[in-house]
Protein backbone atom coordinates (compact mmCIF):
# COMPACT_ATOMS: atom_id res chain seq x y z
CA UNK A 1 0.00 0.00 0.00
CA UNK A 2 1.71 3.31 -1.32
CA UNK A 3 1.81 5.82 1.46
CA UNK A 4 0.65 8.21 -1.33
CA UNK A 5 -2.36 5.87 -2.21
CA UNK A 6 -4.57 6.72 1.30
CA UNK A 7 -6.73 9.86 0.55
CA UNK A 8 -9.02 10.38 3.45
CA UNK A 9 -10.25 14.19 3.18
CA UNK A 10 -11.06 15.39 -1.04
CA UNK A 11 -13.14 18.61 -1.69
CA UNK A 12 -15.30 18.60 -4.74
CA UNK A 13 -17.68 20.97 -6.68
CA UNK A 14 -20.94 19.38 -7.03
CA UNK A 15 -23.73 20.70 -9.35
CA UNK A 16 -26.78 18.80 -9.24
CA UNK A 17 -29.62 19.11 -12.78
CA UNK A 18 -32.22 21.29 -13.53
CA UNK A 19 -35.57 20.17 -13.44
CA UNK A 20 -37.33 19.78 -16.96
CA UNK A 21 -40.26 22.80 -17.23
CA UNK A 22 -43.82 21.88 -17.35
CA UNK A 23 -45.75 21.93 -20.87
CA UNK A 24 -48.13 24.48 -21.53
CA UNK A 25 -49.94 21.83 -23.93
CA UNK A 26 -53.74 21.68 -24.80
CA UNK A 27 -55.80 18.58 -26.24
CA UNK A 28 -56.04 19.02 -29.97
CA UNK A 29 -57.92 16.04 -31.77
CA UNK A 30 -60.18 15.44 -35.00
CA UNK A 31 -63.19 15.41 -33.30
CA UNK A 32 -62.27 17.94 -30.17
CA UNK A 33 -60.42 20.96 -31.48
CA UNK A 34 -60.71 23.06 -28.68
CA UNK A 35 -60.00 20.78 -26.15
CA UNK A 36 -58.79 21.54 -22.30
CA UNK A 37 -55.10 21.89 -21.10
CA UNK A 38 -53.04 18.22 -20.92
CA UNK A 39 -49.55 19.79 -20.33
CA UNK A 40 -47.42 16.94 -18.44
CA UNK A 41 -45.09 17.35 -15.20
CA UNK A 42 -40.92 18.38 -15.78
CA UNK A 43 -38.75 15.89 -14.33
CA UNK A 44 -36.53 16.33 -11.79
CA UNK A 45 -32.90 17.42 -12.21
CA UNK A 46 -30.54 14.42 -11.34
CA UNK A 47 -28.86 14.27 -7.38
CA UNK A 48 -25.75 13.67 -6.04
CA UNK A 49 -25.96 11.18 -3.99
CA UNK A 50 -23.06 9.49 -1.78
CA UNK A 51 -23.10 5.23 -0.85
CA UNK A 52 -21.38 3.72 1.06
CA UNK A 53 -18.82 0.55 -0.40
CA UNK A 54 -17.07 -1.63 1.54
CA UNK A 55 -14.88 -2.67 -0.87
CA UNK A 56 -13.18 0.62 -1.06
CA UNK A 57 -10.97 1.57 2.04
CA UNK A 58 -9.76 5.38 0.79
CA UNK A 59 -11.13 8.32 -1.20
CA UNK A 60 -7.63 7.80 -3.76
CA UNK A 61 -10.43 7.44 -6.33
CA UNK A 62 -11.78 11.02 -6.05
CA UNK A 63 -8.63 12.85 -5.57
CA UNK A 64 -8.75 14.31 -9.25
CA UNK A 65 -12.65 14.02 -10.09
CA UNK A 66 -13.01 17.70 -8.17
CA UNK A 67 -16.02 18.34 -10.55
CA UNK A 68 -19.28 15.94 -10.10
CA UNK A 69 -22.70 16.78 -12.07
CA UNK A 70 -25.49 15.27 -12.25
CA UNK A 71 -27.51 14.98 -15.43
CA UNK A 72 -30.96 17.63 -16.07
CA UNK A 73 -34.50 16.65 -16.36
CA UNK A 74 -36.52 16.81 -19.36
CA UNK A 75 -39.33 19.19 -19.93
CA UNK A 76 -42.74 17.75 -19.55
CA UNK A 77 -45.25 17.25 -23.02
CA UNK A 78 -48.48 17.05 -24.31
CA UNK A 79 -51.05 14.27 -23.05
CA UNK A 80 -49.98 14.58 -19.57
CA UNK A 81 -46.63 12.88 -20.64
CA UNK A 82 -44.32 13.70 -17.68
CA UNK A 83 -40.58 14.24 -18.57
CA UNK A 84 -37.71 12.18 -17.74
CA UNK A 85 -36.08 12.61 -14.56
CA UNK A 86 -32.16 13.67 -15.02
CA UNK A 87 -29.53 10.86 -14.23
CA UNK A 88 -28.04 10.31 -10.55
CA UNK A 89 -24.27 10.72 -10.10
CA UNK A 90 -23.31 8.22 -7.40
CA UNK A 91 -20.43 8.63 -5.35
CA UNK A 92 -18.74 5.86 -4.06
CA UNK A 93 -17.18 6.15 -1.09
CA UNK A 94 -15.83 3.58 2.15
CA UNK A 95 -17.66 3.44 5.37
CA UNK A 96 -17.13 5.73 7.74
CA UNK A 97 -16.82 8.49 5.30
CA UNK A 98 -18.22 11.99 6.51
CA UNK A 99 -20.20 14.62 4.31
CA UNK A 100 -19.90 18.69 4.90
CA UNK A 101 -20.79 21.74 3.51
CA UNK A 102 -17.34 23.39 2.60
CA UNK A 103 -18.56 26.80 3.16
CA UNK A 104 -19.99 26.03 6.79
CA UNK A 105 -18.19 23.27 7.94
CA UNK A 106 -21.49 21.83 8.79
CA UNK A 107 -21.33 17.80 9.41
CA UNK A 108 -24.38 17.19 6.90
CA UNK A 109 -23.96 12.67 7.31
CA UNK A 110 -22.42 9.85 7.53
CA UNK A 111 -22.20 6.85 5.98
CA UNK A 112 -21.52 4.07 8.24
CA UNK A 113 -23.03 0.93 6.28
CA UNK A 114 -22.20 -0.83 3.11
CA UNK A 115 -25.30 0.23 0.40
CA UNK A 116 -26.19 3.02 2.42
CA UNK A 117 -27.33 6.18 0.32
CA UNK A 118 -27.85 9.95 1.01
CA UNK A 119 -28.00 12.45 -1.30
CA UNK A 120 -25.67 15.03 -0.94
CA UNK A 121 -27.03 17.74 -3.27
CA UNK A 122 -30.79 17.58 -4.36
CA UNK A 123 -31.69 18.04 -7.80
CA UNK A 124 -33.91 20.98 -8.72
CA UNK A 125 -37.99 19.88 -9.19
CA UNK A 126 -39.63 19.55 -12.36
CA UNK A 127 -42.16 22.03 -13.07
CA UNK A 128 -45.69 21.54 -12.90
CA UNK A 129 -47.48 21.23 -16.42
CA UNK A 130 -50.72 23.47 -17.01
CA UNK A 131 -53.10 20.82 -16.34
CA UNK A 132 -52.54 21.82 -12.59
CA UNK A 133 -53.97 25.28 -12.76
CA UNK A 134 -57.39 24.61 -14.72
CA UNK A 135 -60.47 25.10 -12.46
CA UNK A 136 -64.04 25.51 -13.15
CA UNK A 137 -63.40 29.24 -13.69
CA UNK A 138 -60.22 28.85 -15.45
CA UNK A 139 -60.30 26.68 -18.24
CA UNK A 140 -57.82 27.77 -20.17
CA UNK A 141 -53.84 28.26 -18.59
CA UNK A 142 -51.33 29.08 -21.30
CA UNK A 143 -48.84 28.89 -19.10
CA UNK A 144 -46.83 25.96 -17.00
CA UNK A 145 -44.32 26.37 -13.99
CA UNK A 146 -40.70 26.16 -14.83
CA UNK A 147 -38.05 23.78 -13.46
CA UNK A 148 -36.42 24.38 -10.48
CA UNK A 149 -32.67 25.07 -11.43
CA UNK A 150 -29.56 22.85 -10.15
CA UNK A 151 -27.46 23.77 -7.02
CA UNK A 152 -24.23 24.35 -7.53
CA UNK A 153 -21.76 23.86 -4.04
CA UNK A 154 -18.37 23.11 -2.78
CA UNK A 155 -18.22 19.59 -0.61
CA UNK A 156 -16.13 18.02 1.91
CA UNK A 157 -15.75 14.42 2.34
CA UNK A 158 -13.80 12.86 5.23
CA UNK A 159 -13.21 9.21 5.89
CA UNK A 160 -12.72 8.00 9.20
CA UNK A 161 -10.74 4.35 9.60
CA UNK A 162 -12.60 2.07 11.00
CA UNK A 163 -11.15 -0.10 13.57
CA UNK A 164 -11.75 -1.90 16.91
CA UNK A 165 -8.68 -0.74 18.49
CA UNK A 166 -6.79 2.45 17.89
CA UNK A 167 -3.22 3.14 18.54
CA UNK A 168 -2.61 6.12 20.77
CA UNK A 169 0.81 7.78 21.74
CA UNK A 170 3.08 10.62 20.54
CA UNK A 171 5.64 10.14 17.88
CA UNK A 172 7.93 7.10 17.86
CA UNK A 173 5.84 5.35 20.51
CA UNK A 174 6.53 1.76 19.31
CA UNK A 175 2.89 1.60 17.61
CA UNK A 176 4.07 0.10 13.99
CA UNK A 177 6.25 -1.75 15.60
CA UNK A 178 3.35 -3.45 17.40
CA UNK A 179 1.18 -3.71 14.28
CA UNK A 180 4.18 -5.49 12.32
CA UNK A 181 4.50 -7.87 14.77
CA UNK A 182 0.70 -8.62 15.79
CA UNK A 183 -0.39 -8.42 12.43
CA UNK A 184 0.50 -9.04 8.79
CA UNK A 185 0.51 -4.87 7.75
CA UNK A 186 3.85 -3.60 6.56
CA UNK A 187 3.75 0.10 8.25
CA UNK A 188 7.29 2.22 7.61
CA UNK A 189 9.16 1.91 10.61
CA UNK A 190 12.36 4.27 10.98
CA UNK A 191 13.79 5.60 14.45
CA UNK A 192 12.45 9.10 13.78
CA UNK A 193 8.96 11.15 14.74
CA UNK A 194 6.42 10.74 12.22
CA UNK A 195 7.36 7.97 10.43
CA UNK A 196 3.91 7.35 9.79
CA UNK A 197 1.97 9.78 7.97
CA UNK A 198 -1.16 7.81 7.19
CA UNK A 199 -2.90 5.02 9.38
CA UNK A 200 -2.22 2.08 8.87
CA UNK A 201 -4.76 -1.09 9.87
CA UNK A 202 -4.39 -4.74 10.55
CA UNK A 203 -6.11 -7.83 11.44
CA UNK A 204 -4.74 -9.26 14.82
CA UNK A 205 -4.90 -12.73 14.95
CA UNK A 206 -6.27 -14.45 18.66
CA UNK A 207 -7.22 -17.61 19.54
CA UNK A 208 -9.54 -20.20 18.02
CA UNK A 209 -9.40 -18.00 14.56
CA UNK A 210 -10.93 -15.26 16.34
CA UNK A 211 -9.22 -11.72 15.14
CA UNK A 212 -9.80 -8.23 15.94
CA UNK A 213 -8.79 -4.34 13.90
CA UNK A 214 -5.99 -2.82 15.17
CA UNK A 215 -5.32 1.06 13.90
CA UNK A 216 -1.83 2.38 13.94
CA UNK A 217 -2.66 6.02 13.71
CA UNK A 218 0.04 9.21 13.33
CA UNK A 219 1.25 10.23 16.62
CA UNK A 220 -0.01 13.15 18.75
CA UNK A 221 2.26 16.35 19.90
CA UNK A 222 0.69 18.92 22.31
CA UNK A 223 -1.14 20.78 20.55
CA UNK A 224 -2.67 18.55 17.78
CA UNK A 225 -6.07 19.67 18.56
CA UNK A 226 -5.48 22.79 16.98
CA UNK A 227 -3.99 21.66 14.26
CA UNK A 228 -0.04 21.19 15.46
CA UNK A 229 2.09 18.67 14.17
CA UNK A 230 -0.51 16.18 11.31
CA UNK A 231 -3.31 17.24 13.96
CA UNK A 232 -6.78 17.16 13.04
CA UNK A 233 -5.73 14.46 10.11
CA UNK A 234 -5.57 11.69 12.37
CA UNK A 235 -7.41 12.67 15.35
CA UNK A 236 -10.79 12.01 13.75
CA UNK A 237 -10.12 8.58 13.26
CA UNK A 238 -9.88 8.00 16.55
CA UNK A 239 -13.46 8.36 17.16
CA UNK A 240 -14.48 5.45 15.05
CA UNK A 241 -12.53 3.04 17.56
CA UNK A 242 -14.22 1.34 20.38
CA UNK A 243 -11.32 0.95 22.07
CA UNK A 244 -7.95 3.24 22.25
CA UNK A 245 -4.16 1.30 23.66
CA UNK A 246 -2.06 4.31 24.96
CA UNK A 247 1.55 3.35 24.07
CA UNK A 248 4.19 5.16 26.01
CA UNK A 249 7.58 4.04 26.19
CA UNK A 250 9.17 2.71 29.68
CA UNK A 251 11.77 5.10 28.74
CA UNK A 252 9.53 8.22 28.87
CA UNK A 253 10.66 10.58 31.45
CA UNK A 254 7.07 10.65 33.12
CA UNK A 255 4.63 8.10 31.90
CA UNK A 256 1.78 9.45 33.94
CA UNK A 257 2.23 13.44 32.80
CA UNK A 258 2.61 11.85 29.22
CA UNK A 259 -0.34 9.79 29.77
CA UNK A 260 -2.00 13.43 30.70
CA UNK A 261 -1.34 15.13 27.85
CA UNK A 262 -2.51 12.57 25.19
CA UNK A 263 -5.66 12.65 27.22
CA UNK A 264 -6.00 16.15 26.78
CA UNK A 265 -5.51 16.45 23.41
CA UNK A 266 -7.97 13.38 22.68
CA UNK A 267 -10.16 15.78 25.28
CA UNK A 268 -9.83 19.15 23.22
CA UNK A 269 -10.76 17.92 20.33
CA UNK A 270 -13.92 15.56 21.38
CA UNK A 271 -14.90 15.01 24.99
CA UNK A 272 -16.66 12.16 24.02
CA UNK A 273 -13.77 10.31 23.43
CA UNK A 274 -13.09 9.85 26.92
CA UNK A 275 -15.83 7.74 26.98
CA UNK A 276 -13.97 5.14 25.08
CA UNK A 277 -12.72 2.01 26.64
CA UNK A 278 -9.21 2.90 27.16
CA UNK A 279 -5.72 0.60 28.21
CA UNK A 280 -2.15 1.52 28.64
CA UNK A 281 0.90 -0.63 27.10
CA UNK A 282 3.77 0.23 28.34
CA UNK A 283 6.29 -0.15 25.20
CA UNK A 284 9.94 -0.74 25.10
CA UNK A 285 9.88 -3.14 28.38
CA UNK A 286 12.67 -5.62 27.76
CA UNK A 287 15.18 -3.05 28.84
CA UNK A 288 13.27 -2.95 32.74
CA UNK A 289 13.85 -6.35 35.29
CA UNK A 290 10.55 -7.22 37.39
CA UNK A 291 11.88 -4.67 40.18
CA UNK A 292 11.59 -1.60 37.98
CA UNK A 293 8.90 -2.97 36.53
CA UNK A 294 6.93 -3.29 40.10
CA UNK A 295 8.45 0.57 41.17
CA UNK A 296 7.12 1.94 37.82
CA UNK A 297 3.29 0.09 38.36
CA UNK A 298 3.02 2.08 41.66
CA UNK A 299 2.68 5.27 39.53
CA UNK A 300 0.98 4.20 36.54
CA UNK A 301 -2.83 5.66 35.55
CA UNK A 302 -5.62 3.92 36.94
CA UNK A 303 -6.18 2.21 33.84
CA UNK A 304 -5.80 -1.43 32.57
CA UNK A 305 -1.77 -2.10 31.81
CA UNK A 306 0.73 -3.99 30.64
CA UNK A 307 4.48 -4.01 29.91
CA UNK A 308 5.61 -5.01 26.63
CA UNK A 309 8.41 -5.30 23.63
CA UNK A 310 7.55 -5.54 20.00
CA UNK A 311 11.21 -6.07 19.63
CA UNK A 312 11.69 -8.54 22.18
CA UNK A 313 7.92 -10.27 21.75
CA UNK A 314 7.24 -9.74 25.31
CA UNK A 315 4.02 -9.06 27.19
CA UNK A 316 2.04 -9.46 23.49
CA UNK A 317 0.16 -12.35 24.24
CA UNK A 318 -1.15 -10.58 27.40
CA UNK A 319 -1.84 -7.48 25.61
CA UNK A 320 -3.78 -9.54 23.14
CA UNK A 321 -5.60 -11.19 26.25
CA UNK A 322 -6.70 -7.22 27.64
CA UNK A 323 -7.91 -5.94 24.33
CA UNK A 324 -10.24 -9.15 23.67
CA UNK A 325 -11.52 -9.19 27.14
CA UNK A 326 -12.30 -5.32 26.73
CA UNK A 327 -13.57 -5.21 23.27
CA UNK A 328 -16.07 -8.53 24.11
CA UNK A 329 -16.97 -7.21 27.72
CA UNK A 330 -15.94 -10.58 28.75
Amino acid sequence: MASDNFVDYVKIHCTSGNGGGGSAHFRREKYIPMGGPDGGDGGRGGHIIVRGNKQLWTLLHLKYQKHLKAGHGEHGGGNLQKGAQGEDKYIEVPPGTLAKDAETGEMLFEITEDGEEQILVPGGRGGLGNDHFKSSTYQTPRFAQPGEPGTEQWMILEMKVLADVGLVGKPNAGKSTLLSVLSSAKPEIADYPFTTLRPNLGIVGYRNDRSFVMADIPGIIEGAHEGKGLGLRFLRHIERNSCLLFMIPADADNIHEEYKLLLNELKQYNPELLHKERLLAITKSDMLDDELKEALAKDLPKIPYVFISSVAQQGLTELKDLIWKHLNHV
